[in-house]
């Protein structure tokens, strides 16, 4: 895993793509500093002891936050009000990131299922 793989892929994206996204791995990080980063499934990934913990991906018209866990987000059901959502992945605008507080639920849950592992 690498974190140049990540830093390529956000300075690849355009503008407001790359300074949304970057803004979200900087929350992930503040909560998982010692986070391994890389790529996985062609999206940057944080890892924790090898486990996905965090995921992000851009899209045409609308950037991603994967848990990797297809619970987290029901967990979070009433923090996720205005936000588009498929089993696996939160959807937010462009130029809106995710705020920091909400990835830190996202985050926490996330950490308490691979506890329980």
């Amino acid at each position: 895993m690498s974190t140049q793989e990540v830093d390529q892929y956000i300075l690849g994206l355009p503008q407001p793509k790359a300074a949304t996204l970057q803004t979200v791995r900087e929350s992930i990080l503040s909560f998982l500093p010692a986070a391994e980063q890389g790529m996985r499934y062609r999206m940057p990934c944080f890892s924790i002891n090898g486990q996905a913990v965090a995921g992000i991906a851009a899209f045409k018209a609308h950037l991603s936050y994967f848990p990797h866990s297809g619970s987290v987000l029901g967990e979070l059901i009433e923090d996720l009000g205005g936000y588009q959502r498929t089993a696996g992945a939160l959807r937010f605008g462009v130029d809106q990131p995710l705020p920091r507080e909400l990835v830190g639920k996202l985050i926490s849950v996330r950490m308490a299922h691979l506890a329980q592992r």
